[in-house]
């Protein structure tokens, strides 16, 4: 079995981050650093059954589902920005870089919920005691990563170990059934420094300085292979300055 991830305790987390550049909070810590009761996100499971397909995959599958909303983050709270498409640099992204990807968007319930909000809130909060203040420009996309027939496999960053091109990226695990593989790797971006771990706590999160590390998660295969596997995250990047688009590129 793969390695369980390091947690870190909330007191500790603007250390870790400010030294590793990456830490994992338990499902519990990022509740309580969100203000956020558990209950709340699991009423947003519905969201992942009835995510559509990742239209842009350029390896020719079809393992990935996929929504995505934009945000901005200020002193005076949390908004929703224009539906937007979602854009990366070839720099970041040399599979799905420099060019938009338009994918539906965020379920209208799920952008209205408070506790939606919350969540937004409180990472771009650790992004601020990570950067400084800042309005905050946030993209969330739900994912779901999954495996359809004989010997198929799912890539969860079909890209490999990347950057984001943004301050922080926060990668919630949602679930995981029937899943093997999914390991996350994370590396210092200037030496061969990394470590491996497996996100297996629904609601857990892995925190990354975008500037300082680049990421990846393995394949995922079925453990029973006459059923499908899948595993499902909701990532969020905040970044400051903007968007990114290819006006800025």
């Amino acid at each position: 079995m793969n390695p369980p991830p390091p947690l870190t305790a909330l007191a500790d987390l603007p250390e870790q981050l400010g030294t590793a550049g990456w830490a994992v909070v338990d499902a519990a810590s990022l509740s309580s650093l969100c203000g956020l009761d558990p209950a709340a996100m699991q009423a947003w499971l519905p969201v992942w059954q009835s995510l559509p397909p990742d239209p842009h995959l350029r390896d020719g599958g079809r393992y990935r589902r996929r929504r995505h909303g934009c945000f901005m983050v200020s002193a005076e709270g949390v908004h929703a920005a224009p539906h937007r498409a979602h854009w990366q640099p070839v720099a970041y992204n040399a599979l799905h870089g420099g060019f938009e990807r338009w994918f539906e968007a965020l379920p209208a319930p799920l952008m209205q919920d408070p506790a939606w909000a919350r969540l937004i809130q409180g990472l771009a909060g650790l992004a601020t005691t990570l950067r400084g203040p800042a309005t905050w420009y946030v993209e969330a996309h739900p994912f779901r990563i999954s495996t359809e027939g004989e010997g198929a496999i799912g890539r969860p960053t079909p890209e490999g170990a990347h950057r984001d091109g943004v301050d922080l990226v926060a990668v919630i695990l949602v679930g995981r059934n029937n899943v093997k593989g999914g390991e996350t790797r994370v590396f210092d971006a200037r030496g061969p420094q990394g470590v491996r771990f497996t996100l297996r706590e629904p609601w857990s999160a892995l925190l990354l300085d975008d500037e300082r590390v680049i990421h990846e998660t393995t394949p995922i295969q079925p453990l029973d292979p006459t059923q499908a596997a899948a595993r499902d995250t909701l990532v969020l990047t905040f970044r400051r300055g903007g968007f990114q688009g290819p006006e800025g590129a």
